[in-house]
């Protein structure tokens, strides 16, 4: 690669001399391929190379701060018709890495990345710059960084760049270095329109990342863009597609972190998904089934959808945990959540309740959330109470809840009331049934309530 680094007269050394002006139009006009080999990506610039014109290195700030804030007066000064557009810059990554600059020396820097003029606009959403370069004849497919400009711009959601980049012959299915298309970088909500215009340009709907062999519909339902999701099951999407690790789309959504602000839009897509046919009951590698994952992640409105269609509500994964094991697992983490509300759906739907002797071990890792607590104790008729209980529970989240722990540890005292005997007799005699005979027997709402554990911190 040749190193030009530019002086102020920036113009002018950019101009190439006849002879290499006409070696540079094969290089602009000859659309580069892609071969696929160890899945690597087969760069434009090893062709280049063997010619006797290279692609230039560009170290000039002048030219980089004009592509980078995106002047169009500046990029039109530089770029002329004649002017070397297929630029190669040096920036910085994002990712941390180890080097060795003189031996036995290491030391952390920024991953050095490769990038060119159309990269920079597209990815910025500079549209006028990114227009002047493709007409000036830039190379729509070059990626000597790994992607082509078509990725950056998708992955910023610049709709109008990408709509650009496909008019001028930009590949819908142009494979990354890291193994994926414009497609799987489409990951915010704002990428609804990139995504459309790559359907319409051929983009298959079904293709798969290299390393995680995820489909679009995976990476859609993980970061829980429903309005992606809709758009791809119209188009075709595969809905039982297993990636590396045997999820589906469902599984995939279910089993992404998110927070509370997140909740809502990760039910609606798997309310999509659930109404569109997938299998609430597919298992991954690991026998997480789609109701393990929502637990694990504490969100209540997926938990109920999928108790309300049939989940198995008692099924074990390998490591021998039921949902309600994930959940008790997961509060102490995911307090905002309100991890309570899915402890109360699973045992209204006839989760085999904990052995009461590890409700100590319960209470200890799930004391800052007394409604879980109470959940669990109010599923049990009599529960032995000790002073080991009263030691498991720090005294600032007494002072915090004294009405509650009060209640709680009372317990060794006397017995439930009345009431709650009452309801553990009727919760026993319909285990497994409860929700299906208390919806035809048209209660008063607060006993309806009460018999599904309705939270009153405090315990009776």
């Amino acid at each position: 690669m040749m190193d030009c680094t530019f002086s102020s007269a920036t113009q002018c050394l950019l101009q190439l001399d006849e002879e290499q002006l006409d070696q540079c139009k094969c290089f602009r006009h000859v659309r580069p391929c892609y071969y696929h080999h160890e899945h690597s990506l087969s760069l434009v610039g090893q062709r280049c190379r063997n010619s006797r014109l290279e692609p230039l290195e560009c170290r000039d700030l002048l030219v980089q701060n004009a592509l980078f804030t995106g002047d169009l007066e500046m990029v039109q000064k530089y770029f002329t018709k004649s002017a070397a557009v297929n630029l190669i810059i040096e920036t910085k990554g994002d990712e941390l890495r180890w080097t060795s600059r003189k031996l036995g020396l290491w030391s952390l820097s920024y991953e050095q990345e490769l990038t060119t003029p159309l990269h920079i606009t597209a990815s910025r959403g500079y549209t006028d710059c990114l227009r002047l370069l493709l007409l000036r004849g830039a190379a729509v497919n070059f990626a000597p960084g790994g992607k082509t400009a078509l990725h950056e711009a998708c992955a910023a959601a610049s709709v109008d760049c990408v709509r650009l980049l496909l008019s001028f012959g930009a590949d819908p299915e142009a494979v990354s270095e890291d193994g994926y298309k414009p497609l799987h970088l489409c990951k915010s909500p704002d990428s609804i329109e990139c995504v459309q215009q790559l359907l319409q340009h051929g983009a298959s709907v079904n293709s798969r990342t290299e390393e995680e062999d995820d489909t679009v519909l995976h990476v859609a339902a993980r970061y829980g863009l429903t309005d992606h999701v809709r758009l791809l099951l119209r188009h075709g999407a595969e809905l039982e597609a297993e990636n590396e690790e045997g999820q589906t789309p469902l599984n995939s959504a279910c089993a992404q972190p998110h927070q509370p602000q997140d909740m809502d839009r990760y039910y609606q897509v798997c309310q999509l998904l659930v109404e569109s046919g997938a299998n609430i009951n597919a298992a991954d590698r690991d026998r997480q089934h789609p109701l393990h994952l929502a637990c694990k992640n504490a969100n209540s409105q997926i938990a109920e959808l999928l108790l309300a269609r049939g989940a198995n509500v008692n099924v074990m994964n390998y490591s021998g945990n039921t949902a309600l094991h994930n959940i008790l697992q997961a509060t102490a983490y995911k307090l905002e959540h309100q991890p309570e509300l899915v402890v109360r759906a699973l045992l209204n739907h006839g989760a085999i309740r904990i052995w009461p002797g590890s409700l100590l071990k319960v209470l200890r890792y799930c004391h800052t959330c007394p409604r879980v607590i109470e959940a669990l104790m109010n599923s049990y008729d009599h529960v032995h109470i000790s002073e080991d209980w009263v030691e498991a529970v720090p005294a600032e989240v007494v002072q915090k809840y004294p009405c509650f722990y009060q209640s709680l540890f009372s317990l060794d005292r006397r017995p439930r009331s009345l009431q709650h005997l009452a309801r553990c007799t009727l919760r026993t005699f319909l285990e497994g049934r409860l929700l299906l005979v208390l919806s035809q027997l048209h209660l008063p709402s607060a006993l309806h309530r009460f018999l599904l554990l309705s939270f009153e911190d405090v315990l009776y």
